[in-house]
């Protein structure tokens, strides 16, 4: 933890992995398996497609310690990738990240498949939250998965033509021929509208039952963006609850495929809405993790410091809705008076509210301005004081507590299969929070707690991200006291832009600004994932480099997306009523889910 002024922070490397878990798996696993370098570090191996199931139950279930979270299914389109020396041929890779929780490591493993057989084995058996996951990829690539539940299309329209993520598909609407709808075109849309529960996996109680449903969304104040949840009920017991997403997609892992590698940081902005320069973090960290930048102590406090501003103000947004969702009207309009504060706060620093983009490869934007902490010093000094009364007006008043006690509850062995992280996990009273188990930033030097719950229920999901505004508070106020001196941005010629007082008087520096601003920096080629504690849970881009100026593969990996998974698990057997309020507790923005 930060001492006296003297002190000099320590620092480490981000461990992301284990890499003794590859010989443990050899030693364990009879088949043949490649092992892969990659930037990150992350231990890395390809299997068969054949044997994928078997080497991820002994990753589950063998290992000491387990990986016993599926963090990630993803796929890659590698048909046109230049770079990939050391790995087996393949037209389509599919990607599994693994979390192990109790060794604190992730672990990766490919699968190599050809463009005349996109077929491999589904994981829903072993784990729960790899139905969504293996059905997104299902759209955006077109692989099978064989033995999934319901292979029914989840972002994307049943009409869609083609797959989007797959190269040959088009990343922008001036590459696509002029829209138009003919009367036949219109019927076969409209159709794809009806609503026909078994092709969303619902079941008839009985042979002499009907359904009974309830469309709660898209359009509802309650589900917090175009978000739908079809509700078959039976009276006001939900019977089950069905999420159906995508309305709010968006394309952002195309676009990380066009733009550069510094222009799509503003893009990252829009991922989770609330979280600002947070979404900027993981994928500029990741991006000079490829490039092998350094960042200075100073923009390591800085990032720090406005992550936590915007932490705080994530959860603000969260604990007014969430009481104003159950009806009780007051708090929202006093945090939105603090939120608005915090605003000016980081205004005056970054020069923008919700969306500054203010991250840079390399370090930030800009240095902090003259005066930065007497406005952000008296915000820290009035919070303490609010939050109590946030406590007694909102999570000491027994109604609160009679629609949230108990209600949505789930155990941290089924929040580590539906792979639910940050505050929804700790809500459990897990202990795992990455700022203290894998830190990042420089956050191993900051002295905070991780708030825990006991139940995992509504109640105890609020209290957690009520006690995280005030453990965020303390992480400020060591930044405010131990601000580094020095550079605000790495020295490295693959920063964007590079520092601007050089670029006025070095000619060779100007013009290194000059390509890197106009075409983007030449990322090595590589790939690289380096997760972070985000505002709702672990987010993270798993970049691809072939050796360009843009990525070739630019995976996001969101906590929402995965937490709106288990809403059919906590829904059934509670009332409409209570799925306001689980809903209200799981705290997700859409932006986040649909990408």
């Amino acid at each position: 933890m930060y001492g006296d002024a003297t002190h000099q922070p320590r620092t480490s490397d981000y461990a992301i992995g284990n890499p003794a878990v590859i010989g443990q798996i050899q030693a364990l696993f009879e088949q043949q398996l490649i092992t892969q370098d990659c930037a990150d570090g992350m231990p890395t191996l390809w299997v068969a497609a054949e044997h994928i199931s078997a080497l991820l139950s002994l990753c589950k279930h063998q290992l000491q310690p387990a990986y016993n979270m599926l963090y990630d299914i993803t796929a890659i389109d590698e048909r046109v990738r230049n770079h990939r020396d050391g790995q087996p041929a393949s037209d389509f890779s599919v990607v599994y990240q693994l979390l192990s929780l109790t060794g604190n490591a992730f672990l990766r493993i490919k699968v190599a498949l050809s463009d005349s057989h996109l077929r491999i084995d589904s994981q829903c058996d072993l784990w729960p939250n790899a139905n969504w996951y293996e059905r997104e990829c299902h759209d955006m690539f077109g692989i099978e998965f064989i033995g999934h539940p319901n292979l029914y299309p989840l972002i994307i329209p049943p009409t869609w033509k083609g797959h989007p993520l797959r190269k040959e598909h088009p990343a922008r609407a001036t590459e696509m021929d002029p829209f138009s709808i003919d009367a036949e075109m219109q019927d076969e849309e409209q159709e794809a509208l009806r609503f026909v529960p078994e092709q969303w996996g619902m079941q008839r109680t009985s042979q002499n039952t009907d359904y009974m449903f309830l469309n709660m969304g898209p359009n509802h104040p309650s589900v917090h963006g175009v978000f739908r949840v079809a509700l078959q009920l039976d009276g006001e017991e939900v019977i089950d609850a069905v999420a159906d997403i995508g309305y709010h997609h968006r394309g952002a892992e195309k676009m990380g495929e066009r733009q550069a590698w510094h222009t799509y940081i503003p893009y990252t902005d829009r991922i989770d809405y609330l979280g600002g320069v947070m979404n900027n973090l993981p994928y500029v960290m990741t991006a000079e993790k490829l490039a092998g930048i350094t960042v200075p102590e100073r923009a390591k406090t800085i990032r720090v410091m406005l992550a936590e501003c915007f932490r705080i103000q994530s959860h603000f947004l969260f604990f007014g809705t969430f009481a104003q969702d159950i009806g009780q009207m007051s708090p929202i309009f006093y945090i939105f008076a603090d939120r608005e504060m915090l605003f000016g706060v980081i205004e005056s620093i970054t020069g923008g509210r919700m969306h500054p983009s203010w991250f840079r490869i390399g370090g930030v934007a800009q240095d902090l301005p003259r005066g930065w902490q007497i406005k952000l010093q008296e915000f820290v000094n009035m919070m303490p004081a609010r939050l109590d009364h946030y406590q007694k007006m909102v999570m000491d008043n027994r109604i609160i507590k009679q629609r949230t006690v108990g209600v949505g509850r789930y155990n941290s062995e089924q929040a580590i299969d539906w792979g639910i992280t940050g505050g929804g996990l700790r809500a459990t009273g897990y202990d795992w929070d990455m700022r203290k188990r894998m830190p990042y930033s420089g956050y191993e030097n900051y002295d905070f707690d991780v708030p825990l719950g006991s139940n995992g229920d509504c109640y105890d999901r609020a209290m957690v991200r009520l006690e995280e505004i005030r453990q965020s508070l303390r992480i400020i106020q060591q930044c405010i006291d131990h601000m580094p001196t020095g550079p605000y941005k790495a020295e490295h010629s693959l920063t964007s832009p590079p520092n601007k007082q050089r670029s006025m008087e070095d000619i060779e520096t100007l013009i290194q600004h000059f390509v890197n601003s106009s075409w983007g920096p030449v990322i090595p080629a590589g790939e690289a994932c380096l997760p972070i504690e985000a505002t709702k849970g672990i987010n993270s881009y798993y970049l691809v480099s072939d050796g360009s100026t843009c990525s070739y593969r630019t995976r996001i990996r969101t906590p929402s997306f995965a937490h709106l998974q288990m809403i059919p698990t906590i829904g059934r057997g509670m009332m409409v009523a209570d799925m306001i309020a689980i809903i209200a507790s799981i705290d997700f923005v859409m932006a986040d889910v649909d990408r």
